[in-house]
């Protein structure tokens, strides 16, 4: 039997206007974001997914809205949530740092260009390489403990983004290839990769 591994990144989250608490740096304000009335309702429709049936265990990141994502996955199936640091999503760190890495770049998103600079991070951030370390420890820790077992791990866009370097390709378009097939970590995305032992057999995008 195979190990099924089903990478879900979070639904979408709420927009907010007005004074935000001058206590919080932005990584605590980051970590605190709830989800959105339709990332919600998508967070249900998504549990309700076949795929998502007879799931053996569930991992989730320790901020907000994955665990908002996650609670309605963990309720179809009768779990509980368990949380891990390491699929955190990565820390963006200085924001006057960012906007200087991001002139003149293709698209307005960091984690899609970090897809083409794996080494780049701020003073006070995370690289996605320093991210995809700890994403393929923890994922290589699951494979090894869950062997034939269907594990549901909840993320974030970046983190799923840059783990997926590990047998994805990036196109021209700063897009993740898999065999030709493109892959879209939208809010929320269920991705399905299917591993005999820790050698990847396949990845489908389900959602």
């Amino acid at each position: 039997m195979s190990t099924v591994i089903y990478l879900v990144r979070h639904a979408e989250t709420i927009s907010e206007n007005g004074i935000r608490n001058t206590n919080e740096t932005n990584q605590m304000i980051n970590e605190k974001e709830i989800l959105s009335i339709k990332g919600e309702e998508d967070s249900k429709s998504l549990s309700q997914n076949k795929e998502l049936k007879n799931i053996n265990i569930i991992w989730c990141s320790s901020y907000v809205r994955a665990k908002q994502t996650a609670k309605y996955i963990a309720n179809e199936n009768n779990l509980q949530i368990n949380i891990d640091y390491r699929l955190n999503e990565r820390k963006l760190g200085n924001l006057d740092e960012i906007a200087v890495f991001m002139k003149n770049k293709k698209t307005t998103d960091p984690s899609q260009e970090q897809l083409l600079y794996p080494k780049f991070k701020t003073s006070d951030g995370e690289s996605a390489e320093d991210t995809n370390k700890r994403m393929t420890d923890f994922l290589n820790e699951v494979l090894k403990k869950y062997k034939e077992k269907r594990v549901v791990i909840v993320s974030h866009g970046g983190s799923i983004k840059f783990l997926s370097l590990n047998w994805c390709k990036v196109n021209e378009n700063i897009e993740l290839e898999y065999k030709n097939k493109k892959l879209f970590i939208t809010s929320p995305c269920l991705i399905k990769l299917t591993f005999n032992n820790k050698e990847l057999i396949d990845i489908e995008q389900i959602v």
